[in-house]
């Protein structure tokens, strides 16, 4: 008798089940919970990603207007699919929306 083939609980249903259907289940939950963040063109983006700015945009609180066409490197993901996390020099903690950004 192999692995696959034991019986065990699942807590969610209340049902005996094998641990294939289990593993089976916990890898389709993890892929649902998984937030997908698209650029202004539709493109998927990934942390790391080098993007640019598609439209002037005033920085609340900096002070600064940061140009059409300004590239901003390393980005990450939130987790938000509506935003991103920058570093761009002079402003801390830079917070932009997908869709202003086009994926380079």
């Amino acid at each position: 008798m192999s692995d696959d083939d034991e019986y065990v609980y699942d807590e969610e249903t209340g049902e005996w089940i094998t641990a294939r259907e289990l593993r089976s289940k916990k890898a389709d939950a993890a892929k649902a919970d998984e937030v997908v963040v698209r650029d202004s063109l539709g493109n998927v983006l990934a942390d790391g990603d080098q993007v640019t700015l598609i439209k002037d945009l005033e920085v609340k609180g900096a002070g600064q207007v940061l140009r059409r066409g300004t590239l901003i490197k390393s980005i990450r993901l939130t987790g938000d699919p509506q935003e991103i996390d920058c570093r761009y020099e002079g402003i801390k903690g830079l917070v932009l929306r997908a869709e202003f950004v086009k994926k380079r």
